[in-house]
């Protein structure tokens, strides 16, 4: 018979920052980052707000974690070999088609997405806390959907020359741009149609894109 090995079960410390980061990613998203304050979090997870202290020092940095959190989820979901390293990964149509449906996600989470759009326009600031986070975030989703793409071209071999590392940037700034429109009019921006469409005019159409959207 063999042996069962059973996941470590989180030790007591590690249940309490997760309470935390779950209770500061729901106020974040209902309030905003600026509404809430540490006291309000630490209410909110059951906590002293000494307690909260001892976990994080302060407000950006939990911030940070939540955002990170949050990337390491939406990577294990498209870009599995950026968190555990070896891990087989779906066909490049397929890894395509997670990042397409990541933007549907967004689109429950206006919450998180504002969040998103604030603070990495505020980033871009070098004294900003979390200057550091956005540019590695986008540096590793340049590379990551720059081989994406390459992958797909040689895949569905697309009759549109078009420069892998170019196509990643357009992605990434289209995607933002489109989270930005959504949040000022979310019901005359489609955001997933307007990527799939950009998409298809590259030859890189999903299985689940829909017609060219006109205008």
């Amino acid at each position: 018979m063999s042996e069962r090995h059973e996941e470590p079960r989180p030790s007591k410390g590690e249940r309490t920052r997760a309470r935390i980061l779950d209770s500061a990613t729901e106020l974040f998203s209902r309030s905003g980052f600026n509404a809430v304050s540490l006291r309000d979090i630490a209410a909110h997870a059951g906590l002293t707000h000494a307690g909260l202290l001892h976990h994080f020092p302060g407000k950006e940095s939990l911030l940070i974690e939540v955002l990170g959190r949050r990337d390491r989820t939406d990577a294990q979901e498209t870009f599995p070999g950026i968190v555990s390293p070896g891990t087989p990964e779906a066909g490049p149509a397929e890894r395509l088609e997670r990042v397409v449906g990541l933007i549907a996600r967004n689109g429950r989470t206006p919450g998180l997405v504002s969040l998103y759009t604030k603070l990495s326009a505020e980033a871009t600031d070098p004294a900003h806390p979390g200057h550091h986070y956005f540019k590695e975030r986008y540096r590793i989703l340049r590379e990551e959907l720059t081989v994406l793409v390459r992958a797909l071209q040689a895949e569905v071999r697309s009759p549109v020359a078009a420069d892998p590392e170019v196509v990643a940037r357009q992605l990434l700034a289209l995607m933002d741009g489109l989270q930005t429109q959504w949040l000022l009019e979310p019901e005359a921006v489609a955001m997933e149609d307007l990527v799939r469409d950009f998409l298809s005019r590259l030859g890189l159409g999903t299985g689940g894109a829909p017609g060219p959207v006109s205008g």
